[in-house]
């Protein structure tokens, strides 16, 4: 029986190229980088290493290349103690990212899946029982939909609370939303979501597809929570960005730590929106990831 966690985390493990740009190149255009770092990413692992950083015990499950990327990813999750006994290497290339970061810590993303587009719906149904056995489970769409729905199904099946990162963005995600006690998109994931440009309305509509919560992260401004008896928007601290790459990964591993002390919806939501903002206070994914006392020092309670 493996050893049970409190978070288990089925997603997508990358490797991120960051290329510090002053501005994201237009079509046919070939700009120069100031810099350029490779970093671990990829949203399923940057989410584990931001609920581990907060204390939490956290599995990985997912799949890396059998590539020297593979092995320092997979090191990686392992010296930020995420348990990886259900990481596998499969053959080909690991997920790769290449990120334009501009001056104003904005990012635009292009991402190559590799060995993360082969986690199935059967590997997913392969796994052990015991691993299931979570308080939550974390969810994303950078692997492919039949695998998210089996850890959705197994999860439920198994008392766990399903988070779920609609990102990016797919339409008719039918069974995944109604399976999800949580659904988190940011405002134009919500939106490509439902057809709303209105948060508020695209919201509603989400909330009608079956889950308790939807909390859509509006960046500075906070987050807007929407329960079937009440709406409300959280604010979040002001500070001033450097790198907006892991804010939404942070937000949802403080997210997964704040559901699993049993804290209601919205005072989870704004707990989460003080983790995404310190993660914009350093460069890269998982290294900008905040600790309990990085959060002390922006005000915010543990």
């Amino acid at each position: 029986m493996p050893e049970r966690s409190d978070v288990l985390v089925v997603g997508s493990i990358n490797m991120d190229l960051i290329l510090e740009v002053a501005a994201p190149p237009a079509p046919g255009e070939t700009v120069l980088a100031r810099r350029a770092e490779l970093l671990p990413g990829g949203k399923g692992a940057n989410q584990a290493v931001a609920a581990r950083r907060l204390g939490l015990e956290v599995r990985m499950a997912g799949l890396v290349g059998d590539d020297a990327v593979g092995a320092a990813l997979r090191r990686g999750l392992e010296r930020e103690d995420v348990l990886t006994d259900t990481v596998e290497a499969v053959e080909g290339m690991s997920g790769m990212a290449a990120i334009s970061l501009t001056p104003d810590g904005e990012n635009a993303i292009t991402v190559a899946q590799g060995a993360n587009h082969e986690l199935s719906a059967e590997r997913v149904l392969a796994l052990p029982d015991g691993v299931f056995l979570s308080k939550v489970l974390l969810l994303q769409l950078e692997v492919p939909r039949s695998a998210a729905l089996a850890a959705a199904r197994r999860a439920r099946a198994a008392g766990a609370r399903v988070l779920l990162n609609p990102s990016p963005p797919q339409r008719d995600l039918g069974e995944l939303l109604a399976l999800a006690h949580w659904v988190v998109p940011n405002r134009i994931e919500a939106e490509i979501l439902t057809g709303s440009a209105d948060p508020r309305e695209a919201g509603r509509r989400l909330l009608a597809q079956g889950p308790e919560v939807v909390c859509i992260t509006l960046g500075a401004e906070g987050a807007l929570v929407l329960t079937r008896q009440e709406e409300r928007q959280v604010g979040a601290p002001r500070v001033t960005p450097v790198d907006t790459t892991g804010a939404g990964d942070a937000f949802l591993g403080a997210l997964a730590y704040a559901v699993c002390q049993g804290r209601d919806p919205f005072a989870a939501a704004a707990f989460a929106a003080s983790a995404g903002a310190a993660a914009t206070q350093r460069r890269g994914a998982q290294t900008a990831l905040p600790t309990l006392s990085d959060l002390e020092l922006l005000g915010q309670p543990s």
